[in-house]
């Protein structure tokens, strides 16, 4: 198994410990616990922070199609190397550093972090093409 599909392993744990953070944010607000046995019908108010690590999460959906692929391609294709490590490493770094950024609302850091996820792609699909 290469470096990178282990990369890809471990952006899968932060992505179900990702579903978890905004219930957890919002289980201290009042009804939440009936709303959460409930069939959901209705929207729930999951506060600042809760609504903010949902976005993160929604967000991380967006990118990790793209960079499970790339990982998929580079084991497939035996072309793992030293830039497409770091690519993973920087897409998962990145990603563990962008959800207290957005929580905290640090817009520019956030849009930082980002873009390093997305640099980290870039870098596995560009070893595909080396």
């Amino acid at each position: 198994m290469t470096y990178e599909i282990w990369i890809l392993i471990w952006a899968v744990v932060l992505g179900l410990v990702m579903t978890m953070l905004p219930p957890l944010a919002a289980a201290g607000r009042k009804g939440f616990l009936r709303w959460a046995i409930s069939s959901r019908d209705t929207p729930f108010d999951k506060g600042v922070v809760g609504a903010r690590l949902e976005r993160a999460f929604g967000n991380f959906l967006q990118t990790f199609a793209f960079f499970a692929v790339a990982v998929i391609a580079l084991a497939l294709t035996q072309k793992s190397g030293s830039i497409s490590v770091l690519g993973a490493q920087l897409y998962l770094a990145a990603r563990i550093v962008y959800i207290p950024l957005y929580a905290f609302n640090l817009i520019v850091l956030r849009t930082l972090a980002w873009a390093v996820s997305i640099a980290g792609i870039i870098m596995c699909l560009s070893a595909l093409f080396a």
